[in-house]
């Protein structure tokens, strides 16, 4: 599997940005889909972004289109979310995630990290 390790998350106001990280290691990083879940205290966890191999194709929960973005570097293997017009319901720790090509689910998660929005 491949080890996945989040940073970036923090205290933001509303309305403010945060941009996270996830650095991969151990497995050929273009190998794998990606992807961006989080999960807030009391709820499931929800799938927020995705992000194909190649980066050519992205896809975005509801919740969070337009104002969150997934971008992916295959030569310095890292993917990343930035967050703008943070809300407070965007409060939850974020966890990177990598599908293997071929694969039916995401099978590698990292540690998570907590991003925490004020009103």
């Amino acid at each position: 599997q491949v080890q996945l390790v989040e940073s970036g998350g923090g205290l933001v106001q509303a309305g403010g940005s945060l941009r996270l990280s996830c650095a991969a290691s151990g497995r050929t990083f273009s190998n794998y889909h990606m992807g961006w879940f989080r999960q807030a205290p009391g709820k499931e966890r929800e799938r927020v972004a995705r992000i194909t191999w190649s980066g050519t194709y992205t896809y975005y929960a509801d919740s969070v289109k337009g104002r969150f973005t997934i971008s992916r570097d295959n030569a310095r293997n890292t993917v990343n979310l930035q967050m703008n017009s943070l809300k407070p319901e965007d409060t939850a720790v974020y966890y990177c995630a990598a599908q293997e090509r071929g694969a039916a689910e995401f099978g590698s998660w990292g540690q998570g990290t907590q991003v925490t929005v004020s009103s």
